[in-house]
Order: C-alpha cells, then structure tokens, then sequence
C-alpha cells in the first residue's frame, strides 16, 4: 500500500547540495493499471499501482537491465526524467524531492509517504512547499506520461 501526499515547489531549499539523490527514468507500459519501469541509478523495477489519489496499491519487483532495456521500447508517451533529493523530515518521513529534467524540465513536486492514513491526514507541510497536489490527476506521473 502506497500512502502520500504530493506538493508543488516554487523555491527550493537552500541547502539542497548537502542531501542525497537519484537520477531516474521512468516510462509506462500501461496506465489503468499503471504498471511502471524505472531505471533508478543502476538498480531496474518493475511497478503496478492500483487506482486511487492519497492512498492505492503498490507493488515493486526487481528487473534487469536487460528486461529494462527490452521493456523501454514498449513504452507509451514521455519518458520522464528527473533528480529526487532525499530529504529527512523526522525520524519516520522523509520527503522525496523531484526535479523534473527532459520534457518537463522546470517542475519540481515534493511527495512524503506515509505509514497510516491518519498520520498522513494530520501532516503539516514545511513552509517551502507549495500548492497540494495530490488528488490532483494531471500530476501523477503516469497522466504526465501520457500528455502531447
């Protein structure tokens, strides 16, 4: 199960350099059900998610290179790209901060994940996130996937 929240960021945090991340691509083979690839650094997944906003199913299984590679020309629409900073935000949160590179270079979307629905409910966002997004379909990656 997959519980986040997602927001728009205008301004980044100043200190972003200190922080880990990764440089990802993904692409979609399918979008109801999405079913996902992504390359994340050197590490391949395969990816189904269930419908739904703030909270679906998600399930995550190891590919290959090679698997990834044959997958990738199968793909429909944008592949998108993107750096995600890790952030932590408390001992449990962290926030996956993505910058978005290639067709839609210029976004930039923060999503927490959540334990429970409860925990994710009382969230206070830190004051550098933007607008919400998350019940918002045009910001999923997968209808993102999809545009002209």
């Amino acid at each position: 199960m997959e519980i986040e929240r997602k927001f728009l960021i205008d301004v980044l945090p100043s200190d972003l350099h200190h922080y880990p991340f990764h440089q990802i691509e993904q692409a979609y083979l399918c979008t109801s059900p999405v079913i996902r690839i992504r390359r994340q650094d050197e590490d391949y997944i395969l990816t189904y998610k269930g419908k739904g906003m703030m909270v679906r199913e998600e399930y995550n299984l190891p590919l290959t290179e090679e698997a990834y590679l044959h997958l990738l020309p199968k793909a429909d629409g944008n592949i998108l790209t993107k750096k995600r900073y890790v952030i932590p935000l408390t001992e449990d949160l962290k926030i996956e901060l993505d910058l978005f590179e290639g067709k839609f270079n210029g976004l930039q979307m923060a999503e927490v994940e959540f334990p429970d629905e409860e925990t994710a409910t009382a969230f206070t966002p830190p004051d550098w996130f933007g607008r919400e997004v998350t019940c918002d379909p045009a910001y999923h990656n997968s209808n993102m996937s999809q545009r002209k």
